[in-house]
């Protein structure tokens, strides 16, 4: 299974471009500092590699 991880968005997604908004809203980061918890799943961790200059990743 899928090791959990927490994610938080720290930097804000005005003037990034569409893709990284759309993103973010994907895996569920609206707000900052507001923690996720998410699977690393391949998926999942592609999708934060895109954005990982605005989040904050910490295993659980």
């Amino acid at each position: 299974m899928a090791q959990p991880i927490q994610v938080k968005l720290v930097r804000s997604p005005i003037g990034r471009p569409q893709k990284h908004r759309k993103i973010l809203q994907a895996l569920g980061l609206t707000r900052l500092h507001r923690p996720v918890n998410l699977h690393a799943t391949p998926t999942i961790v592609g999708a934060l590699r895109k954005v990982v200059h605005m989040v904050e990743v910490k295993e659980i």
